[in-house]
């Protein structure tokens, strides 16, 4: 008798065992082939930069590879793209495997302006968007020791001199060259604009004494502030991060710009994925020490989800487009 009901335990535990089991199996995500699938992300993450090693988006990139494993579990491997105002790098993110192993930077206007301008291999539907991290205005910034004090002397000697005062970019077709299109729209000046591959490089040509002044990001100017001028920044009103700088708007000139930074991924990432890298970015953007770290290095963090980011974008490219044209910088396609 003690040996049956020993028997029976053994055979219900058997089966309870295997229905345990068969319930865990059950709840493990299956792919198209019906094999189980490992949780997302389960290996290092691909990130493109489109700009050189050392700018604005690069120094952006690397706060967050700072909180990214401690979020994900895994290692953003940071890989640069450069060339043509970023063009290169998009069209590398546009054109990668969509199994949310890659991943990568967009610069807004630029993404926009590039297939306005041109034949590219993306447009803004190219992508499919996780988040806004950084909303980064732009400035007027000289040497020291330039002859130019103010904005509208600037303005004045190039009025003067038309075509002869050179004024930095970062690429064409890009937040900083549309900035420029504006100014002089607005005041009537034709400066002489030379684009770099990226802000580092910017940098570099100005302190070298190469343009007269350049149109770069806030964050440009903040890790050498004490080198330079700052002739305006194109926000409302003063940014709190530099509080003496004027805007344009004070001086007159009625502009605001300013290059937002995104993430993305491939358009045709699975939406569980899209919708985990989402999560997760957001996290990282709310951390109260990221925001510090963002803050000493003056990268102005603003958080933006994917899906308000793309109707945003679609407003931007009509506004684009109309000044474009005014500048004869569309193509026929």
């Amino acid at each position: 008798m003690k040996k049956k009901f020993i028997v029976i335990l053994m055979l219900v535990s058997f089966i309870l065992t295997l229905g345990l089991t068969g319930c865990q199996k059950s709840e493990e995500p299956k792919n198209d082939d019906g094999k189980t699938e490992a949780k997302y992300p389960n290996k290092d993450i691909t990130m493109i930069i489109a700009f050189s090693a050392g700018g604005s988006s690069d120094v952006q990139a690397r706060i967050v590879e700072k909180y990214f494993k401690d979020e994900f579990g895994v290692n953003p491997i940071i890989t640069y793209k450069t060339g043509a105002g970023g063009e290169v790098g998009f069209t590398e993110l546009a054109k990668s495997n969509a199994d949310g192993y890659t991943i990568g930077g967009l610069n807004v206007p630029h993404i926009v302006l590039q297939p306005l301008a041109r034949e590219t291999e993306f447009t803004i539907d190219s992508f499919a968007y996780i988040g806004q991290m950084v909303n980064d205005p732009q400035v007027i910034a000289v040497m020291k020791d330039s002859k130019y004090n103010t904005l509208q002397e600037l303005i004045d000697d190039a009025k003067a001199n038309p075509g002869q005062i050179t004024l930095g970019n970062v690429g064409t077709f890009t937040g900083h060259h549309i900035a420029s299109l504006k100014l002089m729209d607005l005041t009537g000046t034709e400066f002489t604009l030379i684009p770099y591959k990226g802000s580092a490089d910017q940098i570099v040509a100005l302190q070298g004494g190469h343009v007269n002044a350049i149109m770069g990001n806030l964050n440009d100017v903040m890790r050498d502030v004490e080198k330079y001028k700052i002739l305006g920044i194109t926000t409302e009103e003063r940014h709190p991060l530099a509080p003496d700088w004027p805007t344009f708007k004070e001086q007159g000139i009625d502009m605001t710009s300013g290059i937002t930074r995104l993430f993305a991924a491939p358009k045709d990432i699975d939406p569980e994925k899209l919708a985990r890298l989402r999560e997760g970015f957001k996290k990282i953007a709310n951390n109260p020490e990221y925001l510090k770290d963002m803050e000493k290095i003056g990268q102005p963090a603003e958080w933006k989800d994917g899906e308000q980011v793309y109707e945003e974008l679609k407003k931007e490219t009509e506004t684009a487009k109309k000044l474009l044209e005014k500048f004869g910088l569309l193509e026929k396609k």
